[in-house]
């Protein structure tokens, strides 16, 4: 056999494993070309919608739910060296379904796109590192069951109990062991959200509010052992938002006493609260109890204003009075935007005394909405 048999063949493999690749990481998605309202707003007619309860059963419901037309897989955590190092991460996977499409019998037929958004903050620097891929589910590119959620190489592995998450970009890698301290909250009416009035305007929604993390992370020159507490967020359904909304502040908050919090605030298109806005206190044995917009308030305090002239309200006075909570919630450092296709801010918080300096937790906060349109100042939280 000649020589070119050979080279001709390792010509093609390699341009195949090139185009594979490029399927993966989707380069041709623009900055700010993905809206709330593409993935979020109306349901149609091709997908199932969330109009009430139904029995969430596991593990089954930490795989995928074709039917409905969106959902994520969302972890976010602090982490901290040996020495006192401080990081913030977040991995999140999408599943977007495409609406009604026909399949040629093709294994490349695909109805879903899927996107992973991976990002470490790294406080001593003040450095937000980023990195956002696409594949669609043909050929196994992307996906997600009970015992796997992968987008290419990047992947996160069920254990018992627990996952393990491993995504290595250019800049970072991180390979994490997230254990959970107490069981699963059901968010809403027994894992039903409602995010609005009208019939399908709900997700399926379920978290574990606390993890144990430990492993290894890598950023820019720096690389070693790191362990905190994580969070992980599960969510789907269809049509979420109304068109009322112009996008959410949300808040994952982790209390030095033990306790959990999570609040989110709907914010209309005035800037207002949506009576929908909702939350979770969870204390250190399990026990939980989901507040309804009246049982919480939340205030801007500082904004901060980027590069583009969006302004980020990224300070925050919360209070939940019937069980005594005042809290400052404030960024760890105000560059944590995301560049990528669908603009938002999400980075690592500081907790303090809502009367006082003292530290009290640390968390994660993300504010959606605020660069999606033009004219951002009718989105400003009052």
């Amino acid at each position: 056999m000649s020589r070119a048999g050979p080279i001709l063949l390792c010509i093609v493999i390699a341009g195949f494993l090139l185009w594979l690749e490029l399927q993966t990481h989707h380069p041709t998605v623009k900055e700010g070309s993905i809206a709330l309202s593409d993935v979020l707003g109306g349901g149609g007619e091709n997908f199932e919608r969330v109009t009430g309860p139904v029995p969430l059963r596991f593990p089954a419901d930490h795989g995928r739910h074709d039917a409905y037309r969106n959902e994520w897989w969302y972890f976010t955590g602090n982490l901290e060296s040996a020495d006192g190092r401080r990081f913030g991460f977040q991995y999140t996977l999408f599943r977007f379904k495409l609406g009604d499409t026909q399949s040629s019998g093709s294994d490349w037929d695909s109805e879903h796109l899927w996107m992973a958004h991976f990002a470490v903050s790294d406080l001593a620097n003040q450095q937000f590192h980023s990195e956002e891929r696409f594949a669609r589910d043909a050929l196994g590119l992307a996906g997600a069951t009970t015992e796997r959620w992968w987008l290419g190489s990047w992947r996160v592995d069920a254990l018992n109990p627990g996952w393990q998450l491993e995504v290595m970009a250019d800049s970072m890698g991180l390979r994490l062991d997230l254990v959970p301290v107490r069981e699963k909250v059901l968010q809403g009416r027994e894992g039903f959200s409602r995010k609005g009035p009208e019939p399908g305007q709900a997700s399926l929604y379920y978290s574990h509010t606390r993890l144990n993390a430990s492993g290894q992370l890598s950023v820019g020159d720096w690389s070693g052992q790191v362990s905190g507490l994580a969070w992980l967020d599960r969510e789907w359904g269809s049509g979420q938002l109304d068109d009322s909304l112009a996008g959410w502040d949300w808040f994952a908050l982790h209390l030095d006493d033990g306790r959990d919090l999570m609040v989110y605030r709907l914010r209309r298109l005035d800037g207002s609260a949506s009576e929908f806005s909702a939350g979770a206190l969870v204390w250190p044995d399990g026990r939980f109890r989901i507040l309804q917009s009246g049982d919480f308030t939340t205030r801007s305090r500082r904004r901060w204003r980027d590069q583009e002239g969006v302004e980020w309200p990224l300070a925050w006075r919360i209070e939940v009075p019937d069980h005594g909570i005042d809290l400052i919630v404030d960024a760890a450092f105000d560059k944590q935007r995301w560049r990528a296709s669908v603009p938002y801010w999400e980075g690592m918080v500081d907790i303090r005394e809502g009367r006082g300096e003292r530290v009290v937790g640390h968390g994660y906060m993300e504010l959606s909405g605020y660069a999606d349109r033009p004219g951002q100042a009718r989105n400003r939280p009052r």
